[in-house]
C-alpha cells in the first residue's frame, strides 16, 4: 500500500491506496465521486475526464499514486456550494446536449478546460478540443452549441463586475 494526499472537489483525502489503482476508481471506488464514469478502460472515449491542477485528464490513464499532491476536480465538484450548476453543466442542460448522459461527465469536464484556455472558441476549435470524448448517441450538435452557449455566459459574467452591476442595479432601481 502507498500512502496519498490529494484534494478533490476542495476537500483533502488522505489514503492508502494499491499502486496500480487508478485515478478513476480511486474516486468512484474510494470516495464515491461517481459522476466521474468509467467508459472504456482504454482511454478512448474520454467519460472519465476530470481535471487535475487545472487541466483535464482521462482518469483512466492515471493512477492514483500519481495525482498525489494534486487539486483534482470532478464534475461534483463544479456546482457551487449553493448548488448552482457551473455554467457549462448548465448550457448542457439548457440546451439539451445529452442523450443517454453517458459521455456528459467527461464533456463537460473537456469543455471547462477548454472554456478555461479559450473563452471565445469558434465550432471547430470547440470540435477540436472535445476531440477526445466521444458521444455515442452522436449528440455532437448540441454539444457544440452547448459550449458556446456556455463560453457566451462565462464572458458576460467576467464583464459584469461588481461595480457595473450595481450601477445596473441602481439604474433600474431609479427608472421603477
Amino acid at each position: 500500500m502507498t500512502h496519498i494526499s490529494m484534494t478533490v472537489d476542495g476537500v483533502r483525502y488522505d489514503d492508502d491506496v494499491e499502486p496500480r489503482t487508478l485515478l478513476v476508481h480511486h474516486l468512484r471506488d474510494k470516495l464515491g465521486k461517481i459522476g466521474t464514469v468509467v467508459g472504456c478502460d482504454t482511454s478512448n472515449c474520454g467519460a472519465c475526464t476530470v481535471l487535475m491542477g487545472g487541466n483535464s485528464v482521462k482518469s483512466c490513464t492515471v493512477l492514483a499514486v500519481q495525482a498525489s499532491g494534486m487539486d483534482i476536480t470532478t464534475v461534483e465538484g463544479l456546482a457551487g456550494r449553493d448548488g448552482e450548476m457551473h455554467p457549462v453543466q448548465q448550457a448542457f442542460h439548457e440546451t439539451h446536449a445529452l442523450q443517454c448522459g453517458y459521455c456528459t461527465p467527461g464533456m463537460i469536464m473537456s469543455a471547462v478546460d477548454l472554456l478555461a484556455e479559450n473563452p471565445d472558441p469558434t465550432d471547430a476549435e470547440i470540435r477540436d478540443g472535445l476531440e477526445g470524448n466521444l458521444c455515442r448517441c452522436t449528440g455532437y450538435q448540441n454539444i457544440v452549441k452547448a459550449v458556446r452557449e456556455a463560453g457566451e455566459t462565462m464572458r458576460t459574467a467576467r464583464h459584469a463586475t461588481p461595480e457595473t452591476a450595481s450601477a445596473h442595479a441602481t439604474r433600474d432601481e431609479v427608472t421603477t
